[in-house]
């Protein structure tokens, strides 16, 4: 099942006995679980057909024997259990042990008056296993992935118009940028953003400073995309505001650096052929990250980006040894690049 199509099916009232959640966005596995219990139990039902548990904490045969259980005073009941790292590759360091063939037999019958739903972290599931196959087999495998850059910037205006405002030309992905990929916290200043305008409001730029609580990674994107766009004042200003915030220099110029080594990696997996997706698995990254890396170094030729980096590795140990003054080294190595 693939997690649009599961939402849809659970709108429909459609439900399947048996649901694996797993992938690295913990907001869509929460949002499922929450459509779910929304659509299965009614309100007043929650208290008794509810039944959460911790899968480090407690064995799959409890989980198992209320899946069993007949539901007391409602007509069906909903068991979650977290932590499934048993489907995965990863080696467990809790001491509960799992008796994974009594969930290999609860498969052939599951029982009719419970959804059961398992939820783990990860991006993949271990194949090579007989349970995965046969969950797999069976159809129940729900992946929530981490959302690719187009499907980011849909969500946020998707998310936007469900709270009644929009955003002004350009500044959805300036939001996406201030506020960064986790969905989490993006679903957060959304609902602050809809607070400051209202309904039927429009979240402008100026507006979007005065809201959105940037972290330091997020002003070093910032900070970055002005000293590509060639806007000096800007990207003084920027550094500015950092120092006087009481931001370790060192700290800034590590992520500067950070910045630049995912632009020239980027760049160098670009004129490989990768695509944006691609390159997002062998980097490790969020797509919409390799997305904004793949603009930036496209005013940079390879070559370049290799002497910047040589000069940053030169400014650090410049910086540490005490060699130059730490500020006044980062306003140097600004001025150089922007000149």
């Amino acid at each position: 099942m693939d997690y649009k199509s599961t939402l849809k099916q659970i709108q429909k009232g459609i439900f399947a006995p048996i649901y694996i959640c797993y992938g690295a966005e913990s907001y869509l596995i929460q949002e499922l679980i929450h459509k779910l219990t929304d659509r299965l139990i009614d309100p007043e039902h929650k208290e008794f057909a509810v039944s959460k548990y911790d899968l480090t904490e407690t064995s799959i045969d409890t989980v198992i024997e209320e899946a069993e259980t007949l539901p007391f005073m409602v007509p069906s009941k909903l068991v979650i259990a977290s932590n499934a790292l048993f489907l995965t590759g990863a080696k467990e360091s809790t001491k509960v042990e799992h008796r994974l063939e009594r969930l290999t037999e609860y498969l052939k019958t599951p029982a009719d008056f419970t959804v059961l739903v398992l939820t783990v972290s990860a991006d993949k599931l271990d194949e090579r296993k007989k349970l995965v196959k046969s969950l797999k087999e069976s159809n129940f495998l729900v992946p929530c992935a981490t959302l690719s850059a187009e499907e980011l910037t849909q969500w946020v205006k998707q998310g936007a118009e469900k709270a009644g405002f929009s955003f002004a030309p350009g500044v959805e992905e300036q939001f996406i940028l201030y506020t960064g990929t986790s969905l989490n916290a993006l679903s957060s200043e959304l609902e602050k953003c809809a607070l400051y305008v209202g309904r039927g409001g429009v979240i402008t730029e100026d507006a979007l400073d005065q809201l959105v609580t940037r972290s330091i990674e997020q002003n070093i994107f910032i900070l970055i995309e002005h000293i590509v766009q060639l806007q000096l004042e800007k990207a003084f200003t920027m550094l500015s505001e950092l120092l006087r915030r009481k931001e370790e220099p060192i700290k800034i110029m590590a992520l500067i650096a950070r910045q630049f080594r995912i632009m020239f990696q980027v760049k160098d997996l670009q004129q490989q052929g990768y695509s944006q997706q691609q390159m997002a698995s062998q980097l490790g990254l969020h797509p919409y990250a390799v997305k904004i890396a793949s603009g930036q170094s496209n005013r940079f030729e390879l070559k370049r980006l290799a002497d910047i980096l040589g000069q940053l590795a030169d400014l650090d140990y410049q910086m540490k040894s005490g060699k130059i003054d730490k500020a006044l080294g980062l306003e140097m190595f600004l001025l150089r690049l922007i000149a």
